[in-house]
């Protein structure tokens, strides 16, 4: 073969992958072939560690923005500012016409610059939004929105309240020159109340006309309930230099307020700074609420949730003239009163009067009715009544003030937020050396009759009556130097304040004394219930002592198990294992809130919603009942006897008015029903009234509403203790010899020791009775109320049948309480008879 010519030969051995005799040309470059320096390396290592850096950096900005989840959350924030230096038009008020975007998109820049100069608030600030203009000079409503970590939401909170400023006749530093802010508010927003500031979809913007009444409801009323999850709101205007006045004739929402209810704000931003009233609830027209703003504007929101809707409201408004002073000067006598009471108060008020009289006399103002708003928790008074250089709050009763000249100043002060009744006072002269002319002067002002002084009762209310007696032979002398009636010894009640009247008492055979003198039964001994109010009833039982056995003072479940727990049914929580404690409920409830009212013992639409009006025919409203079912009712026996030729015992005679509030005046809530059957029970005693007892069939059955109600039925085994406040309620006789009330009656009284009413009264107390009123007279049930209930309402807000109006002497007498049959002595015979 021809030699090739090749220098490789390919059969050449190999050393390490390299042929023997393969040969290297010289490089054309000496120096690349030389060993770098150390320099030169690490700058390569530099430039490649750089390089990842930089790679890793982009890296972790691209996750950040794009695939990071954004924990961010959304932060809304509403208040007002006031511009000096603008004048308010009626375009201000229209949200598309040009004056109003104009000064808009002018105050949006403002607030941009001047939340975006804050170094605290500007990572965070979106956008701030105008809502709405009013008069004052010009005052702007804007909507603040902000995103934050959650971990910086606080710190943001405190910055944006730090923008609450109140500056006078300069600009903000940041704010436009051409806009002078004289006072700027702004909170946080609740979440439940947040809105999108653009969303109209339940928007309404209503302006009050001179001289006439305008309405607005709840969306749908009254043909169908409010919408679920509405977010609603009407924004009310009155002329400029007026006020608007807003009254709920009908208000009828959900219980819970958190679910559903209506806020009130004296200005057209919710800001809770200027939250005039939140409610939910029902409210009778007899107790509707009036309200009255500060300026020409008003702001009224309704939310619910997407559960449980109501019928909702009717609201009435116009505007009123503004008060423009509410100082005066008064002379002689007179009244004064909160600003347009009994309309809850305006926010933001101040008065005072300058109440005198002739130079020989000092001022005496007594106040009649006393509703503010009560105390903070740093017990501060926000709203306020001024008099003898102190200020007083809250919820007083009649309170009477005297001055030690013949000038007193009066002042009032309300704060920008939470309005309440007010106050109705009236002043007048009195001669200090004979403050209560042919009466005993009070401590506290109020004059008393003589014959009240050192009687053993508290008549002026401060006990300055009763103090320094000396105590009459059918009195007890108390520790605190008071003198009382010695009916109340050992009745189980402190009557002394100090416990010295139950504290040497003699208990009966069948009871235990307690370590604080009360006496209690044997049997509610180590019941695991705290009967003496001291737990001396509970020492030293052992655990055989403290087992479960059924007794008749121990509540017995459905299946045939008994629970010490002192009246637990219907009391919301579940005790027995069959939970038939809590069942059959549906009884005890008051839709309607009623508000406290002071002065008077009407009672208001449906606050005893259980009360009936029994009329014998030809001879008008003869007896009261009390609805158990929708088809029951129970009375008192003695009503149905019949007396000289008259048949009280034929249900054909009788009509029940169900619903009633006002006798003769039947309106579309009062349902009239004929009774189909009456059973008195067996056993009833005509000449002792004992087992007063009877149960009415309608003849047709009722459906219950807010004024139709039954009442609960108490267990054997509940018990009413002595003391405990009741209340009987009726249209009977308003006094002894005097006329039968129109308008149902109501009256608190207080159950009294069956053992001292046996000693008091002409007939025997039996077993089958509870005792109560007040010792010292006044107040009482009547002829005419019989057979109506004496309702007892427990802590939960149930309310239970405690007695029925049975039998007295007389009616309101000192000593002579009256007595009702005792209802949970006839649990299971009024189940056996009528199956409720």
């Amino acid at each position: 073969m021809r030699n090739s010519g090749l220098t490789y030969d390919p059969k050449k051995d190999e050393i390490n992958g390299i042929p023997e005799e393969m040969e290297f040309l010289p490089a054309s470059n000496q120096k690349k072939l030389e060993k770098r320096s150390p320099k030169e390396r690490m700058l390569l290592v530099g430039l490649i560690i750089g390089a990842a850096l930089l790679s890793l950096m982009i890296g972790l900005l691209v996750w950040h923005f794009h695939f990071r989840p954004d924990n961010r959350i959304k932060k809304m924030y509403n208040g007002y500012l006031t511009i000096t230096n603008k004048q308010f038009t009626e375009k201000l008020e229209d949200s598309e016409s040009e004056a109003f975007k104009q000064l808009a998109a002018t105050v949006e820049e403002t607030l941009q610059n001047t939340y975006m100069g804050m170094d605290a608030v500007a990572p965070y600030y979106v956008r701030s939004t105008v809502s709405a203009f009013s008069e004052g000079s010009v005052i702007a409503y804007y909507w603040l929105e902000c995103w934050v970590p959650p971990e910086n939401a606080a710190e943001l909170d405190a910055a944006i309240r730090a923008t609450s400023l109140s500056i006078s006749g300069r600009s903000h530093p940041g704010v436009s020159k051409s806009l002078r802010i004289a006072e700027l508010v702004v909170d946080r927003a609740d979440p439940q109340r947040v809105k999108p500031p653009k969303d109209k979809s339940c928007s309404f913007d209503l302006h009050a006309v001179p001289g006439k009444v305008g309405t607005f409801t709840s969306p749908g009323f009254p043909n169908s309930p409010y919408p679920s999850n509405a977010w609603c709101q009407w924004v009310i205007r009155a002329d400029p230099q007026h006020i608007l006045e807003l009254n709920f004739v009908t208000f009828d929402l959900e219980n819970i307020c958190h679910n559903d209810f209506v806020v009130v704000y004296d200005s057209l931003s919710p800001i809770e700074q200027r939250e005039i009233t939140e409610r939910c609830g029902m409210y009778p027209p007899t107790n509707a609420f009036k309200l009255i703003s500060s300026r020409n504007v008003m702001l009224v929101t309704l939310m619910t949730d997407d559960d449980e809707n109501y019928p909702g409201f009717k609201a009435e408004f116009r505007q009123l003239p503004k008060i423009k002073e509410c100082n005066e000067v008064l002379e002689g006598s007179g009244n004064i009163s909160s600003p347009y009471y009994p309309a809850y108060y305006p926010p933001r008020a101040n008065c005072t009067w300058i109440l005198r009289v002739a130079p020989s006399k000092h001022v005496k103002v007594t106040f009649n009715v006393f509703l503010l708003q009560n105390p903070d928790k740093d017990n501060i008074c926000r709203d306020y009544v001024e008099i003898n250089n102190k200020k007083i709050c809250g919820e007083k009763p009649k309170m009477v003030e005297l001055g030690n000249k013949n000038e007193m100043t009066v002042k009032f002060h309300s704060d920008g937020a939470e309005s309440f009744r007010g106050f109705s006072a009236m002043f007048e002269p009195y001669d200090p050396s004979k403050p209560c002319p042919k009466k005993f002067a009070c401590n506290n002002g109020r004059c008393v009759q003589l014959d009240l002084k050192c009687d053993g009762w508290n008549d002026c209310g401060d006990n300055s009556d009763e103090i320094n007696c000396e105590c009459s032979s059918d009195q007890f002398h108390c520790g605190t130097g008071l003198c009382k009636s010695m009916f109340w010894v050992c009745d189980g009640v402190n009557d002394c304040g100090d416990n010295s009247d139950e504290a040497n008492c003699e208990c009966a055979v069948d009871e235990m004394k307690c370590m604080n003198g009360k006496c209690i039964p044997e049997v509610q001994r180590c019941n695991l219930v705290d009967e003496c109010g001291d737990r001396s009833d509970e020492q030293g039982c052992s655990e055989a002592e403290n087992t479960v056995a059924c007794t008749d003072y121990t509540y017995k479940c459905r299946d045939g198990s008994c629970i010490k727990k002192k009246n637990p049914e219907c009391d919301g929580t579940r005790h027995c294992a069959d939970g038939s404690d809590e069942q059959n409920c549906d009884c005890g409830t008051r839709p309607y809130k009623h508000s406290r009212i002071v002065g008077g013992m009407d009672a208001e639409i449906g606050e005893w919603p259980w009360q009936v009006s029994l009329h014998f025919k030809k001879l008008g409203s003869t007896c009261g009942a009390s609805v158990i079912s929708n088809n029951w009712l129970v009375s008192a026996a003695h009503c149905f006897q019949d007396f000289q030729g008259t048949r009280y015992s034929d249900p054909g005679h009788w009509v029940a008015y169900l619903g009633l509030h006002v006798q003769h005046k039947l309106s579309d809530r009062v349902v009239k029903e004929n009774i189909k059957r009456i059973i008195v029970h067996e056993k009833y005693n005509p000449q002792m009234f004992d087992n007063d007892i009877a149960l009415l069939e309608l003849a047709h059955p009722v459906t219950f509403t807010s004024v139709i109600q039954p009442i609960c039925l108490p267990d054997a085994s509940h018990d009413f203790p002595v003391g405990k406040s009741t209340w009987v309620t009726g249209w009977g006789k308003t006094s002894e010899s005097g006329p039968v009330a129109t308008v149902l009656q109501k009256a608190e009284i207080r159950i009294i020791k069956r053992k001292v009413c046996d000693n008091l009264l002409s007939s025997a107390v039996t077993s089958h009775m509870l005792c109560a009123g007040y010792l010292s007279g006044g107040i009482d049930a009547c002829q005419g109320d019989s057979g109506g209930p004496m309702s007892s309402v427990e802590e939960n807000g149930k309310v239970f049948l405690a007695g029925i109006v049975s039998w007295g002497d007389g009616c309101a007498r000192k000593n002579k309480p009256g007595v009702y049959t005792k209802v949970s002595n006839y649990r299971q015979w009024i189940t056996q008879h009528s199956g409720v």
